[in-house]
C-alpha cells in the first residue's frame, strides 16, 4: 500500500505541472519540424539587460547635434562679421545696459545680482587695461620706454572685442535672471555699493601705479610723425661737409 500511494501522488504532481506549464507557440521550419518563435534568446536578454539603446533614436540624436552646431556656426559668423563696426557694436551694448538699469529700478531689487556684474565688470576692465606680458614678470622689455624705442603697439590682454562681448552677455544673463525671484535677496543696497566703490578706487589705483612704473599707456596712439621741415633740414646738415 505505501508503494501504490507514493505512485498515485508523483502521477498526480506530474499532471498538475503540464497543466500548469505554458504553451510555447511553434513555427515550422523549412524542413518541417517546429521550433519556437518568442523565446528570449540571450543576447537579447543581455543587451535588454545593458540598457542598450534603440538604433532608431541615432538619426534624431545626430540631426539635434547637427543643428545645435548649425546655429552655433551662424551666430560666430555674424559676431565675425560685427568686429569691424565698433561705434556700433558699442551703441547696442549701451542700450542693453540702459534697459537692465531700467529693470533694475522698476522692479527695485535684485542688487546682488546687480553687485556681482560689478564685479565681474571691474575685472573685465583690469584685463583690458593690462598688457598681454606683465613687464614684471618678463626678462625683456615688451612695452617702448624711451622715444628712440622702436614703435610697439599696445596689445591688451583682453582685446577689445572679447571685452566687448564678455560684458555683452554679462548684462544680458543678469537681465534674464531679474526674472526669477530666488536671485532677489534682501540686502541693503548702500552699503554694497560703497563696498564696490571703494574696491574699484583700490583696484584702479593700482593699476595707475602699475602704468607709472612700467611708463605705459593703455592706448595706442599710433606711431610718432615729424615734420618735414625737420626732416629736411636733419637731411641738408647731414650732407654738410
Amino acid at each position: 500500500m505505501p508503494s501504490e500511494f507514493g505512485v498515485l501522488a508523483i502521477k498526480h504532481y506530474y499532471d498538475s505541472v503540464h497543466k500548469n506549464r505554458p504553451k510555447i507557440p511553434m513555427e515550422s521550419t523549412a524542413n518541417g519540424s517546429a521550433s519556437p518563435t518568442d523565446i528570449p534568446t540571450a543576447e537579447t536578454a543581455a543587451s535588454a539587460a545593458a540598457g542598450v539603446e534603440d538604433p532608431s533614436s541615432a538619426p534624431s540624436a545626430a540631426a539635434v547635434s547637427q543643428w545645435t552646431f548649425a546655429i552655433s556656426q551662424r551666430f560666430q559668423h555674424l559676431l565675425d562679421k560685427s568686429t569691424p563696426f565698433l561705434l556700433y557694436r558699442w551703441i547696442a551694448f549701451l542700450c542693453i545696459a540702459f534697459f537692465y538699469v531700467v529693470r533694475v529700478y522698476m522692479v527695485q531689487g535684485f542688487y546682488v545680482v546687480s553687485y556681482a556684474l560689478g564685479i565681474y565688470i571691474l575685472n573685465l576692465l583690469i584685463g583690458f587695461l593690462s598688457p598681454q606680458v606683465d613687464p614684471e614678470f618678463s626678462d625683456s622689455p615688451t612695452l617702448p620706454i624711451r622715444r628712440s624705442d622702436e614703435f610697439r603697439p599696445f596689445v591688451r590682454r583682453l582685446p577689445e572685442f572679447k571685452f566687448w562681448y564678455s560684458i555683452t552677455k554679462a548684462f544680458c544673463i543678469a537681465f534674464l535672471l531679474t526674472f526669477f525671484s530666488m536671485f532677489d535677496v534682501p540686502v541693503y543696497w548702500p552699503i554694497l555699493l560703497f563696498y564696490w566703490i571703494v574696491l574699484c578706487m583700490l583696484t584702479l589705483r593700482r593699476q595707475i601705479q602699475h602704468m607709472i612704473k612700467y611708463k605705459y599707456v593703455p592706448f595706442s596712439l599710433g606711431k610718432q610723425r615729424y615734420d618735414g621741415k625737420r626732416e629736411s633740414s636733419a637731411e641738408s646738415d647731414s650732407l654738410l661737409p
